[in-house]
């Protein structure tokens, strides 16, 4: 074991990924799957893994067939079980009326449940990597997620893990090359028909005056993670004292509130119920509650809130006529 490998050991031995057993690795053929299979297969005695491995053809690119007899070759050289499907993308987008890209993945996540299924395992590895979450942090920044944006993207989600998380596609590129093995480059990955696909070339400029921008992007994801558990610790802390849930309504203490604990107070309340989030929503609303939760004598309205004073009681009901459609 070198160096590289011993460190996503450590990676994912730290992060207490937890995944052993049977485990699914979904291979393109790519760099990215190519090393995530190489690699997994090199620690599956340390992880206590027994892997096999999935490849879903496409059939969008006329190298489609040679990428399928690539990890053909791969898995013979490891092996290791290796299923295949053909999927009907082009028909299956048209029928439907969506892009290739959201028809490819759909598809190909159905059949890797199925196939995960039917092998026994328990995860489906695949190859995100640190730029894939850079790139998914921006997209969703820029279609204004807000703080939801610097969640970093959790290794095990559902049935997919995702080991290398932590690491830069460059970096699992040397790793291959270091070893001689060669992998298949997908040429639509710089076509400019997605939004990640447009993102990639402006991160390529910044990384340039930046390197260290995904690493650092990725740190202040987690200390901005570690704040909101904080925030929402001291705020369940709360419940039952200064505010809480009964029959739909939201009953808040009357006593001074600043407009960041109304905020976080409501988001959590408003998560449990079910209602839209929306940051310009919560902001306006705790603006308008902040002053009327300690002076408010007389039922008011705002938008579709209703804030109920108890007659001669310590206590405001906040209540939602109509609730805020989803978007």
């Amino acid at each position: 074991m070198n160096r590289f490998e011993s460190d996503l050991l450590a990676q994912i031995q730290r992060r207490g990924d937890g995944v052993n057993g049977r485990v699914l690795v979904a291979c393109s053929g790519g760099g990215d799957s190519v090393a995530l299979l190489v690699l997994l297969w090199t620690l599956r005695k340390s992880l206590g893994l027994d892997l096999c491995v999935a490849h879903a053809e496409h059939g969008l690119r006329v190298e489609s067939p040679e990428d399928a007899a690539f990890v053909r070759q791969l898995c013979r050289a490891l092996d290791l079980d290796l299923a295949e499907a053909s999927l009907g993308v082009r028909s299956y987008a048209e029928d439907r009326g969506i892009g290739l890209e959201m028809a490819a993945r759909d598809l190909r996540w159905d059949w890797l449940r199925q196939e995960a299924e039917q092998c026994g395992a328990s995860m489906v590895a695949t190859g995100h990597t640190l730029d894939d979450h850079t790139e998914t942090v921006l997209l969703r920044l820029a279609r204004g997620g807000g703080l939801g944006s610097l969640h970093p993207l959790g290794p095990c989600q559902g049935l997919r893990w995702s080991p290398l998380a932590e690491i830069r596609r460059a970096d699992l590129r040397a790793y291959l090359g270091s070893k001689n093995i060669p992998w298949r480059e997908d040429a639509s990955n710089a076509e400019p028909f997605t939004a990640r696909n447009r993102w990639r070339p402006i991160l390529d400029e910044m990384r340039r005056e930046a390197p260290d921008l995904d690493r650092h992007l990725f740190e202040t994801h987690l200390q901005a993670e570690e704040a909101e558990r904080l925030a929402q610790s001291l705020i369940a802390g709360w419940e039952g004292t200064r505010w809480s849930i009964k029959d739909g309504v939201i009953i808040f203490k009357r006593e001074p509130w600043t407009e960041v604990e109304l905020r976080w107070a409501l988001e959590t309340a408003f998560r449990r119920l079910g209602w839209p989030r929306e940051s310009a929503l919560l902001r306006g609303l705790a603006s308008w509650l902040v002053e009327r939760l300690v002076h408010a004598r007389k039922p008011s309205t705002w938008g579709h809130f209703h804030l109920n004073p108890e007659p001669g009681g310590e206590y405001l009901h906040l209540r939602v006529s109509t609730p805020p459609s989803r978007t």
